[in-house]
C-alpha cells in the first residue's frame, strides 16, 4: 500500500476554525490536515486562560499557538489567528490574511461552535439572546466563512475543499438541544445548496457529522451521568476521538474525495444510520 502521509495534500493551505482547545476536534482536524502535508492556519476566540480546562493548565497550554506547534512538528507551517466568526470582516480578513501569508486557499474546515451549556434547556426556558448566539456562531459564521474562502477559491480557478462541521443534531431533534438542532439543521442544508453552486469549480463541500466526541467542549456534561446514559446508546459502546473526526475530514480534503459533494457524512459510533 502507497504511504500517503505527508504528501496528499502538499502545498495547500487549510483554514481550521475553533482550533484552540487541547481536546478538540478542531485541533484533532488541524493535525490531521498537517500530517497530510498542508500548511494551516488555526483560528479562535482568544480564551481566558483562566478559563480553560484543569488539563489545559497542567500541560502549559496555549490554545491556537499551542495547536500551531503540533501543526508545525510535521514539517509544515502554521499561523495562529484570533478570529471572531460572527464578524463578517473579520472572516474576510482571516482569509484576506491566510492568502497574504501562504499566497492562496484550497481547505476550509467550519468547525466553530458556540460553548455548550446555558442552551441546554426547553424551548420554554430558553432566552432568545442565548438561541440567537448559537445560530450566529454556527450558521452565520458558516455562511461568512465559506462565502469568503469560496470566493477566494473560484478566483485562483483550482478548485478547492469546504467542510462543514455539523452534528448527529443535525439529523435527530432531541430534547433540550432546540437551538443545537436548529443550528445544525441549517449547517446540513447550506452544505447542501452551497456544493450545488461551486461544484462546476471542481469545489466541493461537506458536512460532518460527529456523535458523542471526547472533547473539553463536553466537559460541563461531565462524565457520569447523562455521559454514560449516551454511551449505551452507542453500538460500538464508547465515544469518538477528536483525532477520528479529524481522518474523516482529512479524507474529505484529500484528492481521494473528490467525487464526493453535498453529503452529510455520519461519524457517530453507529448511533444514527439514516442518512
Amino acid at each position: 500500500m502507497t504511504d500517503l502521509t505527508g504528501s496528499e495534500l502538499k502545498g495547500k493551505v487549510a483554514i481550521v476554525t475553533g482550533a484552540g482547545r487541547m481536546r478538540g476536534i478542531g485541533r484533532g482536524t488541524a493535525v490531521v490536515l498537517a500530517r497530510m502535508g498542508a500548511n494551516v492556519v488555526v483560528t479562535g476566540t482568544g480564551r481566558d486562560p483562566g478559563t480553560f480546562p484543569q488539563d489545559e493548565k497542567d500541560a502549559g497550554w496555549r490554545d491556537i499557538h499551542s495547536t500551531a506547534e503540533q501543526v508545525e512538528s510535521y514539517g509544515v507551517k502554521a499561523l495562529p489567528l484570533i478570529s471572531n466568526i460572527t464578524d463578517e470582516d473579520d472572516v474576510q480578513k482571516m482569509v484576506d490574511t491566510t492568502v497574504a501569508e501562504f499566497g492562496s486557499l484550497d481547505i476550509i474546515v467550519n468547525n466553530a461552535a458556540a460553548p455548550y451549556g446555558n442552551d441546554r434547556v426547553s424551548v420554554l426556558d430558553m432566552r432568545a439572546d442565548v438561541f440567537k448566539t448559537v445560530i450566529e456562531v454556527k450558521v452565520l459564521g458558516t455562511f461568512y466563512a465559506c462565502r469568503a474562502a469560496v470566493a477566494q477559491m473560484i478566483k485562483q480557478g483550482e478548485g478547492g475543499r469546504v467542510v462543514n462541521l455539523s452534528s448527529t443534531m443535525g439529523k435527530s431533534g432531541r430534547a433540550n438541544t432546540s437551538a443545537y438542532n436548529a443550528a445544525n439543521f441549517a449547517v446540513d442544508g447550506f452544505t447542501q445548496a452551497l456544493s450545488k453552486e461551486v461544484g462546476e469549480h471542481a469545489i466541493t463541500v461537506n458536512s460532518v457529522c460527529p456523535g458523542l466526541t471526547e472533547t473539553s467542549r463536553l466537559d460541563p456534561m461531565g462524565r457520569t451521568g447523562r455521559w454514560d446514559a449516551r454511551i449505551v446508546e452507542i453500538p460500538l459502546l464508547r465515544a469518538g476521538s477528536d483525532e477520528e473526526v479529524g481522518e474523516l475530514i482529512g479524507f474529505l480534503c484529500s484528492p481521494r474525495a473528490g467525487y464526493i459533494t453535498g453529503q452529510s457524512l455520519n461519524i457517530n459510533g453507529g448511533v444514527i444510520t439514516e442518512r
